[in-house]
């Protein structure tokens, strides 16, 4: 599933109605990510989001905390460079679970350990989900192109249908989201819109 997927929703609490219209729409894997947030809070509305997913065949991880990610049954985990490693991660959730992690320059590119079964590359534009941190560009998508190799990689930061093209024509397969979808006015329409520029692309999966 995870090769398949090309249109990453992260988000934070979100209402029930919000995230099936993206479902529906074509997202093809979602990250609950609730910074701040009490365990208690997280494992609650990871509870029903998981639900949702499973149901829609598509798979759920939590951001940063394996250990979360375990109690919640997701399907995986995700972690920042400051966070657990992938390697104590992929100790923490098992062989047969998902795992992320974020790089934002070829050079933590080029280190992302086997752990990970998949690598963010960005942010591309600079954007207010992660504060402080610098864009990396469409050179960073070009150079992740080029050299990421079969692991599946996702370029993250900025995108919407304004811009998806151009991040596609510097040889993204795959992105995540969070904005244009999560304050989407209609959040199907939206992950439909931003599926078709990806699964439109002239070329295979980068």
């Amino acid at each position: 599933m995870l090769v398949d997927a090309r249109l990453y929703l992260v988000t934070s609490a979100l209402e029930p109605s919000r995230l099936q219209a993206l479902l529906d729409g074509g997202v093809d894997l979602v990250q609950l990510r609730m910074k701040g947030a009490g365990d208690a809070d997280v494992l609650r509305e990871a509870a029903w989001m998981r639900e949702a997913c499973a149901a829609a065949g598509v798979p759920f991880l939590l951001n940063d905390r394996p250990d979360l990610a375990v109690a919640a049954r997701a399907d995986g985990v995700h972690v920042g460079q400051d966070d657990a490693s992938a390697a104590s991660a992929r100790a923490a959730v098992g062989r047969d679970a998902i795992v992320g992690l974020s790089t934002h320059a070829p050079e933590q590119l080029a280190l992302a350990p086997p752990e990970a079964d998949y690598v963010a590359v960005g942010p591309v534009w600079e954007t207010p989900t992660k504060p402080g941190r610098a864009a990396a560009g469409l050179e960073y998508v070009a150079h992740a192109a080029a050299c990421a190799g079969a692991r599946p990689w996702f370029a993250i930061g900025g995108i919407d249908a304004a811009n998806v093209r151009a991040v596609v024509e510097a040889g993204a397969r795959r992105i995540v989201v969070v904005r244009a979808l999560v304050d989407a006015a209609d959040p199907a329409q939206a992950a439909a819109t931003l599926k078709a520029a990806l699964t439109e692309a002239p070329v295979g999966f980068a």
